[in-house]
């Protein structure tokens, strides 16, 4: 078996189904750019319909293959600056490790985080550390795998309370079209995934979630239909009669149009839907 994922990524291709495609209530523009030496220049910007508040992002990364390098700088609307450097396969294969800063010039606040991940077959390990002035917070994940089967476990010690602050389990099976993925977080939240890729243009997804103590349980359908090499179209509903849709058009090499609108089934002359356009640019 390859490299197994890392913990935030078990069922990542079931939920990639329920999100990617759709915009909800915003305006949004990506445009992606790289200059002739190689920095990766990145801004966002969107506007929500319903508040009419405007946020916007800016991002740029510059690789150093030779060393392993990547530093990234990182700002955005709410004047926040982050900076982070990531070195890769440089003291052994398979071990990563990036430093992160952030920044707030307004309230003066501070942040740092080391992470670090190991890699290999059958088995991805993560230990992240968040510095703050009352006591660091770890974060630790495994995920380990093996002829498709996938078991992981994550967790977060919150130093200055002296516990467990997060204690979640997951269970998964991977195979070439077909994916499931359950899970138990702090043994209170329930959780599970399919995702089946029914033939090379249709892709289609479940999700259920239940609460201890709550005898309801939410759930949810989505496909992705790949109409042509250019265009797809997406659906999903849930057990709240929302209902949603999204339509993603390549124009031409670079450009890409996202069209998105939720329906609120259970009050469909009420108003209240939404919806979405993006605009992702990229030279």
């Amino acid at each position: 078996m390859a490299v197994p994922p890392c913990y935030a990524d078990l069922g990542k291709s079931a939920r990639d189904i329920f999100n990617k495609g759709y915009g909800f209530g915003l305006v949004k523009l990506d445009v992606k750019t790289k200059s002739a030496s190689g920095v990766e220049f990145s801004t966002s910007g969107s506007s929500n319909t319903d508040t009419g508040k405007v946020t916007g992002s800016l991002e740029t990364k510059y690789k150093w293959s030779e060393y392993g390098l990547t530093f990234t700088e990182k700002w955005n609307t709410d004047n926040t600056l982050g900076t982070e450097i990531t070195i890769e396969d440089q003291i052994t294969k398979g071990l990563k490790l990036t430093f992160d800063t952030t920044f707030s010039p307004n309230t003066g606040k501070k942040s740092g985080k080391v992470k670090t991940s190991y890699k290999r077959e059958y088995v991805n390990l993560g230990c992240d550390v968040d510095f703050d002035f009352a006591g660091p917070a770890i974060h630790g994940a495994v995920v380990v795998g093996y002829e498709g089967w996938l078991a992981g476990y994550q967790m977060t010690f919150d130093s200055a309370k002296s516990k467990l602050s997060k204690n979640n389990f997951a269970v998964g099976y991977k195979t070439g079209d077909f994916q499931l993925h359950t899970n138990v977080n702090d043994g209170a939240e329930f959780g599970g995934s399919i995702y089946q890729k029914v033939s090379d243009n249709l892709e289609t997804a479940v999700n259920l979630a239940w609460s201890a103590g709550n005898n309801s349980t939410r759930f949810g359908i989505a496909a992705k239909y790949q109409l042509d090499s250019t265009a797809s179209l997406s659906a999903k509903v849930n057990n709240s009669s929302q209902i949603g849709v999204g339509y993603t058009q390549t124009l031409r090499p670079g450009v890409k149009l996202t069209l998105s609108a939720l329906v609120d089934g259970k009050s469909i002359n009420a108003g209240g839907h939404k919806l979405g356009l993006g605009l992702e640019l990229e030279a």
